[in-house]
């Protein structure tokens, strides 16, 4: 990546400091305006999109934003939902954009990025709310809750973070783990095979008193989803 990194770079010469565009076999896209690489990676879902502005985002963390209104802690966030904007998550060093549906064109990541770069040029924090780090231990955890926490995040959040979303623990009840997929996890169409045949076997391989796994949303998130 850091090979890909430097050609995307070497672009911006002096001499032409106009953005420049180029696509690699990978499917990675570099979008380069002066000495700032702000590349775009395809997700599991066709309406997310990662950019990676080559520099740290939250460094350790997740953050989500599922609407506008919810992007008041962050002038990143509010920046980048623009028209055709759905939602915006950050990663450790990624940001994910979600489309308000099929129907808008991925046209939009030129402007995104370009909100991206004028953000980094700026100076402001990246947010000024809490940012998710660890599924939160508790002292009145169980132990099978405190193994779930333990397997999601060393052995399934990293994995998802990859792919520009996140899961985050919501609750353990009746052989039953809930939990709240974000990012570009949201209306993934393979998310639901994520749950079953991704998380819910490798948590049943090693508790075997885990059921099911399934997806919640927050309240906030319903009332949202109905709104819009």
């Amino acid at each position: 990546s850091n090979k890909k990194r430097y050609s995307a770079k070497s672009l911006c010469t002096p001499q032409n400091f106009a953005r420049v565009q180029t696509t690699h076999p990978s499917g990675i896209t570099h979008f380069c305006k002066r000495h700032l690489s702000i590349q775009t990676q395809d997700t599991p879902n066709p309406q997310s999109l990662k950019f990676l502005p080559g520099k740290p985002v939250l460094g350790t963390g997740t953050l989500d934003f599922p609407s506008a209104s919810s992007a008041g802690s962050s002038t990143l966030a509010r920046l980048c939902i623009i028209e055709g904007v759905k939602s915006v998550f950050f990663g450790p060093y990624f940001i994910t954009v979600t489309k308000t549906d099929e129907d808008v064109d991925w046209t939009i990541k030129r402007h995104v990025s370009e909100a991206i770069e004028t953000f980094f040029k700026s100076g402001y924090p990246i947010t000024t709310g809490a940012v998710y780090n660890e599924s939160s231990h508790c002292e009145d955890d169980d132990d099978i809750v405190s193994i779930i926490k333990e397997l999601l995040d060393t052995r399934i959040r990293p994995t998802v973070q990859e792919d520009g979303g996140d899961v985050i623990f919501k609750g353990f009840d009746s052989g039953t783990v809930k939990l709240k997929l974000v990012g570009s996890c949201t209306g993934c169409p393979s998310s639901t095979v994520t749950l079953k045949n991704g998380i819910q076997n490798m948590l049943q391989f090693y508790i075997p008193e885990v059921d099911s796994v399934e997806q919640v949303e927050d309240e906030v998130d319903e009332i949202s989803a109905k709104v819009f």
